[in-house]
């Protein structure tokens, strides 16, 4: 008997070494520097076209004839990216779930460095007239599409590279990358905010744009030498991810596109605030683009750290901790604006930017994914978050309507009502900190 038993169990104990040999090993530290490069480089080209359509963009792209409709339209190319998040983050979690986490991740970081290096080509609307408007908006629909695809691959390919116990720390890295390419953005475009204003207009803003190709460069060098991630091969018969996500996890689905409002805060903060605050208020651009640079430097620090501690104690406790400190320092924030207090802004921001909203960057990109199955993760988390992104994307239009109706407090309104609204959600969430890997996305 024991003999029958031991000829059994040995083409299992085969079989096994066999998926272990084939399977890529784990290699935690270059998938984490991967998804940091791609993410500093995805935000490096947002945050600077959000700089640009809140201060310069509504000059050189819109006709001039009505200040306001100017504005509004500037902003609202910055958020005509969001529509076209969905669309890339569907696309490309089909390629990533079905064919290859690494050939997504590829894909969308060439198509972020070409549009944006193509923006600092374009002609302006005083040389080409619609047709300058035109072609940003086909830029900018390109980077969406990019950046629809990124934050989720990079999410999904680093979690599955790191160790239990481990995976809120990696994984924090799509975001510590985010800070990174907020403040080399802030870095690169203060010194170009301080032209002359006919230098400024005439070719300074495109010089941060092309200095994209630089961080593409690194950024694809060593993306092409990270392995596959070690779990994806097991299930690849599970249909089109898209429509079986939808079957079986559409509830998850829809908790991210709710929880996913919560980054409202940022585009707020980084965009809408510093149009209000150089527009309506008078203070000196340079002034709140350095506030945000040196806020978002500290939270390159606090990502992880936050991400660490959810390792710990779980990712819905500190979720929740910086949903309630984001409400109250935003609500400040925007009083400290408008009566040009500089002491309280810089103070404020630094807090909220630099620390409370940590809380968030650092624990969603291990939130998500660790709702789907491996076989539906990728574009499970994205669609979800990208198509809550829509709305975040045109919070800055939406902020702008609203303080043209009631002034900053029905802005400050607006954002704490979608932070509201993503903490209910959270609280419904079941905690996934210490599921292990396989089975995450099992009821």
């Amino acid at each position: 008997m024991e003999t029958v038993r031991t000829a059994t169990a040995a083409p299992e104990t085969a079989s096994l070494k066999l998926r272990e040999a084939e399977s890529p090993a784990k290699s935690p530290k270059k998938a984490a520097l991967a998804s940091l490069l791609g993410s500093t480089l995805e935000y490096y080209d947002f945050v600077i076209y959000g700089t640009a359509s809140a201060l310069l963009f509504n000059h050189l792209f819109f006709p001039q004839g009505d200040p306001v409709v100017a504005t509004i339209g500037s902003l609202a190319s910055f958020g005509v990216a969001y529509i076209a998040r969905p669309i890339g983050g569907l696309v490309m979690g089909h390629v990533g779930d079905k064919i290859s986490r690494k050939t997504a991740l590829m894909v969308t970081l060439m198509i972020m460095g070409i549009a944006s290096i193509s923006i600092g080509l374009l002609p302006t609307y005083g040389q080409i007239g619609i047709w300058a408007t035109v072609l940003l908006m086909i830029a900018r629909i390109a980077q969406g599409f990019s950046a629809g695809a990124e934050a989720a691959g990079a999410s999904t390919l680093t979690m599955e590279h790191s160790p239990e116990g481990k995976r809120g720390f990696f994984t924090s890295s799509v975001m510590a990358g985010c800070s990174v390419g907020n403040v080399l953005a802030g870095l690169v475009f203060i010194p170009f905010l301080m032209l002359p204003e006919e230098h400024l207009m005439s070719w300074g803003w495109r010089v941060p744009f092309l200095l994209s190709a630089l961080v593409l460069v690194v950024a694809y060098f060593v993306r092409t030498r990270l392995e596959e991630a070690p779990t994806e091969k097991a299930e690849e018969d599970a249909g089109a991810p898209a429509l079986a996500v939808l079957r079986t996890q559409g509830i998850g689905v829809a908790r991210v596109f709710l929880i996913t409002f919560f980054a409202v805060v940022q585009t707020t903060f980084n965009v809408y605030a510093l149009a209000y605050a150089t527009n309506e208020i008078g203070i000196d651009r340079s002034f709140m683009v350095m506030v945000n640079t040196i806020a978002l430097g500290l939270s390159i620090g606090t990502i992880p750290l936050a991400a660490w501690v959810s390792d710990r104690i779980g990712r819905k406790p500190v979720l929740l901790f910086g949903a309630i400190t984001c409400a109250i320092t935003t609500y400040f924030y925007f009083q400290a604006i408008s009566e040009a207090d500089l002491v309280l802004i810089f103070a404020l921001c630094l807090v909220n930017q630099g620390l409370f909203y940590s809380c968030w960057n650092g624990v969603w990109t291990i939130f998500f994914p660790e709702m789907f199955a491996s076989s539906v993760r990728y574009t499970g988390m994205a669609m979800g978050n990208q198509l809550g992104l829509i709305i975040v994307g045109f919070a800055p239009t939406i902020a702008t309507a609203l303080y043209a109706w009631n002034g900053w407090e029905a802005v400050a309104g607006f954002i704490i009502g979608a932070i509201a609204l993503s903490a209910a959600v959270i609280l419904t969430t079941k905690e996934t900190a210490f599921t292990k890997l396989e089975d995450l996305g099992k009821k």
